[in-house]
C-alpha cells in the first residue's frame, strides 16, 4: 500500500471530506464518492484513515501540562441547555486578573483538539473556558462521527445561549478581569460572529472560517473583529463580501484575513487540512489581537 502524501491528494478530495465533515454527504456516499480516487495503491480504507482527525499524535499541550491549571467545570445556560460542561484553564503561575477567552468548538462539541486550543489560549496568559455544547446529550461521545450526529439534534438557538451564558460566568470569575473575548473555528466560528452581535459588552470576537451574520444584524455589533478565511473555502466565503460591505458602512472595526490556497479548517492540526504557516500566523495574530483588547 502507497505511503499517503497530502500534495498527492487532489482537491476534490478535500472538498468531499468538508461535505461529509459538515453533514452535506451521509457516511455511505462519502466512501462511494471517495473510492473514485483510490488509485495506484491507495485504497479507500487508507484515504479514510488519511483523512480522520488524529487526536493523540497533535496535542500541543497536554491536559497535565504543570503551567497551566486547567480542570472541567459546569455552569448555568438557563436559556439553553441548563448545567454546561466546560474545561477552564489558566496559568499556573497567573498573578493578578486575566482576560479571558471563549473558546467555541466545531460541529462535533468539546473534542480533544479544542480542548488544546483553549490551553494554548490560557498559556498565552489569559483564563479560557471551552464549553462543550454536548453536555445536555451526555457530552462529547469520544469520536467525531458520533458528535456530529448529536450537534446536529440541539436546538441552535439553545446552544447560542449556552455560550452567551459562557460569556457571564467568566466575566464573575474571580480571575478574570472582566475582558472577555471570543474565538470559534468553523460553527463555532458562527458562534463567534453571533456573539458580536447578540453581546455588546464583548470585548472582542475572532472567528475562523465561520458563517457571517445577516447583514440588518450588523449595525449592533459593538466589539472590534479579527477574522480569518481560508482561500479555497468557497462555500463560507461566499458571505464575506455583503458581511464586509456591512461592516464598512456601518463604520466597524474589524480586520480581515484571507489565507490563499489553504482549506477549510487549515487551523486544525489534526487533520491533513491543516496548513502549518497559516496556523501559526493566524494564532498569532489572534493573540496579538486579544492582548491588545483584554489586557489593556
Amino acid at each position: 500500500m502507497s505511503e499517503i502524501k497530502k500534495e498527492d491528494i487532489k482537491q476534490e478530495v478535500f472538498d468531499l471530506y468538508d461535505d461529509y465533515a459538515h453533514n452535506r454527504l451521509e457516511r455511505r456516499d462519502f466512501v462511494q464518492k471517495l473510492s473514485a480516487y483510490a488509485v495506484g495503491g491507495i485504497t479507500v480504507a487508507s484515504l479514510m484513515s488519511f483523512l480522520m482527525p488524529d487526536y493523540h499524535g497533535a496535542v500541543k499541550i497536554r491536559a497535565n501540562d504543570p503551567r497551566l491549571q486547567s480542570d472541567y467545570i459546569t455552569y448555568d445556560s438557563p436559556k439553553g441547555g441548563g448545567k454546561i460542561k466546560a474545561l477552564l484553564s489558566k496559568p499556573a503561575d497567573a498573578k493578578g486578573k486575566l482576560g479571558g477567552i471563549i473558546v467555541v468548538h466545531e460541529n462535533r462539541g468539546l473534542n480533544p483538539h479544542i480542548e488544546d486550543v483553549a490551553r494554548r489560549a490560557a498559556l498565552a496568559g489569559f483564563v479560557s473556558i471551552a464549553p462543550d455544547a454536548l453536555t445536555p446529550l451526555g457530552g462529547y461521545p469520544g469520536n467525531d462521527d458520533d458528535g456530529r450526529t448529536m450537534q446536529a439534534k440541539r436546538d441552535r438557538n439553545e446552544m447560542n445561549e449556552d455560550f452567551i451564558a459562557a460569556l457571564d460566568y467568566l466575566k464573575n470569575h474571580k480571575d478574570c478581569n472582566g475582558k472577555i473575548g471570543v474565538v470559534g473555528f468553523c460553527f463555532g466560528g458562527g458562534v463567534a460572529n453571533m456573539m458580536a452581535v447578540r453581546v455588546p459588552e464583548l470585548a472582542a470576537a475572532v472567528p475562523f472560517y465561520g458563517g457571517q451574520p445577516a447583514t440588518e444584524d450588523v449595525p449592533k455589533i459593538k466589539a472590534p473583529l479579527l477574522i480569518h478565511y481560508a482561500g479555497l473555502d468557497t462555500r463560507i466565503n461566499e458571505g464575506w463580501p455583503a458581511y464586509e460591505a456591512a461592516l464598512k458602512a456601518n463604520h466597524k472595526e474589524y480586520t480581515e484575513y484571507m489565507y490563499p490556497d489553504v482549506n477549510h479548517g487549515f487551523h486544525n492540526d489534526t487533520t491533513p487540512r491543516y496548513d502549518k504557516a497559516a496556523a501559526e500566523l493566524a494564532w498569532k495574530r489572534t493573540i496579538d489581537f486579544f492582548t491588545e483588547k483584554l489586557k489593556a
